[in-house]
């Protein structure tokens, strides 16, 4: 259900029978102020200047073309030329039967579902992940959550770095620690085993050569070093796997596509590019110059494709994997969950696949870019002493302070519900805290305020959800058993029915432009909503007759299983008692 999107085409027909240009739309949106209506189609003044005439007087013109229309009570026009649209009462009714009827709250799925490749997370699989990868993981799994929601097929593509020199400088360490030792236990804290190897290729005489030799054999496919590789690439991966566990987002093993998976396809890449002379040879180095993104002063924005000495770079892999997506995996939207700071990289590969004609122009490059998650100071955050947090002690102090909260809530209850309501508030508050962030901005990372049961947070949804769910407990029903119209005698019934069916437009919005912060922005206005309806609409108080209490019963679970999805989407889960 997309009240906008059916109103939208309502409105269009009107004024194309009214014989208004078809390039002039209505312009519907929902009404910002009480009194003016549910929605208002503002598109008239536009059309008006367009052809020339008063905009009151065609909007009138685009309201006697309107016809019957069962959603619609009444229209008039207002100021300028605004279209005020009142909803009809019980169509809005009908509507939220429809809604309780079906598992998916009357949301169907898109009509032409497409192909969307989702780039995101992407750690490095030398280093254990940090609270850099935070961003770029929750943001794509809520956003390949959503688009499967719709009926998308998303094809999960964790471009993790696997490859290059550094590996050489790891792999000679893994060998000799092999000697003493099995893989897991060398590899049981990357961070401590990255540091290592540096320290001797910095400092061991002989060891930096030895390194170099590995990427020899690493590049040259030799069978020994291969299969070193892997038993560096499997433990790693390991790591990663158990923070989406903890974290709780989607990716999987075989979403894992990293840069090695293209290395065939580079030196193809650089003889295509250069053949078509759109990447020259230039210093020793093979480099694209790009007239499009010229500086101020004119001067072309430079790509290196291949190093002087013959190496790649993250621009040969990120075109590479262009053509995988676009021709392999015939994707019709490729989205790129990558922080803000990457944007001129991006572009310049974008520029470049375009030109080479290595994506059709049905395809597009989207980049879902994202700012960076700040200390109390204003920098990015960072340890005390100045280092990089990693990602696993992050999520595990989330957990013990959501612990700590909730067992000073509720002492009655055993350690172990204590730990589970925990882990649930703690991790979704982590979550809620950046996915309610317009996401190309910097944020704040603040633990009082992200684990605060008041305001738009996580934790105030999660209990929300429980209180709505209460009511059921306390009245002794099951929603199921409900049945009878849904009635909106009041103002504040109207406003929550009104709120509730406008979930699939923003679902729609959130899939168009990738800001998942418009959802959480929906359900914490969902959540005020209710409040206030709970408020001035007593449920199971005396007085309160049948037919009133059956309708406001289904209003409420309307409100939890709408929560429920809501969160469910962003990736965060819900409780039946908090």
């Amino acid at each position: 259900m997309n009240i906008r999107q059916q109103l939208n085409d309502i409105f269009q027909t009107a004024m194309t029978n009214a014989g208004i240009p078809a390039e002039c739309g209505p312009a519907v949106a929902p009404a910002k102020k009480a009194g003016f209506g549910d929605y208002q189609a503002n598109g008239a003044m536009a059309a008006a200047k367009k052809v020339g005439t008063n905009p009151r007087e065609l909007a009138g013109k685009i309201i006697n073309n309107l016809g019957e229309q069962p959603m619609i009570e009444k229209v008039e026009v207002a100021g300028p030329g605004f279209i005020n649209i009142h909803l009809n009462e019980a169509w809005l009714g009908e509507t939220l039967a429809a809604a309780r009827a079906d598992e998916r709250l009357n949301i169907a799925a898109v009509a032409s579902p497409e192909t969307v490749v989702l780039d995101y997370s992407h750690p490095n699989l030398a280093k254990e992940m940090h609270v850099g990868h935070l961003r770029t993981t929750i943001i794509g799994d809520a956003l390949a959550r959503l688009l499967e929601f719709q009926g998308h097929q998303v094809v999960r593509q964790n471009h993790m770095g696997d490859w290059g020199t550094q590996f050489g400088m790891l792999l000679a360490h893994l060998a000799d620690q092999m000697e003493n030792q099995d893989a897991e236990v060398a590899l049981a804290d990357l961070e401590v085993f990255y540091r290592e190897a540096k320290v001797r290729f910095d400092e061991e005489e002989g060891f930096a050569d030895r390194a170099r030799e590995y990427v020899v054999k690493l590049q040259g496919g030799d069978a020994d070093c291969l299969k070193l590789w892997q038993r560096f690439i499997d433990i790693s991966i390991s790591h990663a796997e158990e923070i989406y566990e903890k974290l709780g987002v989607t990716l999987k093993r075989e979403d894992v596509y990293a840069e090695s998976q293209y290395n065939d396809d580079l030196p193809v890449l650089v003889k295509d590019l250069l053949d078509r002379g759109i990447a020259v040879e230039d210093q020793g180095a093979i480099v694209a110059f790009l007239p499009e993104m010229a500086d101020k002063e004119g001067n072309p924005s430079v790509v290196i494709i291949q190093k002087k000495g013959g190496g790649y770079l993250y621009a040969t892999t990120d075109l590479a994997a262009i053509r995988y997506r676009a021709n392999i995996l015939e994707a019709n939207r490729i989205l790129y969950v990558v922080d803000a700071r990457q944007s001129l990289h991006l572009q310049q590969a974008f520029t470049v696949a375009r030109k080479a004609d290595y994506i059709a122009d049905s395809q597009t490059l989207e980049h879902c870019a994202f700012g960076t998650m700040m200390g109390d100071d204003g920098k990015p955050f960072k340890t005390r002493s100045g280092g990089t947090v990693k990602l696993a002690a992050l999520l595990d102090e989330a957990v013990e302070r959501a612990t700590a909260l909730v067992a000073g809530k509720n002492p009655e209850l055993s350690a172990e519900k204590q730990a589970e309501i925990g882990r649930v508030v703690g991790i979704g508050a982590v979550k809620y805290a950046d996915l309610s962030k317009t996401r190309t901005n910097d944020y704040v990372f603040n633990w009082n305020a992200m684990l605060a049961f008041e305001g738009n947070t996580a934790p105030y949804l999660q209990y929300a959800y429980t209180r709505v769910r209460s009511i059921f407990r306390r009245a002794g029903v099951e929603p199921s058993a409900l049945s009878g119209a849904i009635t909106l005698g009041t103002d504040a019934e109207r406003t929550l029915a009104i709120k509730l069916n406008q979930f699939g437009e923003v679902l729609d919005q959130v899939a168009k432009d990738t800001f998942p912060h418009v959802l959480c922005t929906y359900l914490y206005e969902l959540a005020s909503a209710y409040m206030a309806f709970y408020e001035a609409c007593p449920v199971l108080k005396e007085g309160v007759t049948e037919e009133e209490k059956q309708s406001r019963l289904q209003l409420c679970d309307l409100v939890a299983r709408t929560l429920s999805t809501g969160l469910g989407l962003l990736g965060i889960e819900t409780l039946e008692k908090m």
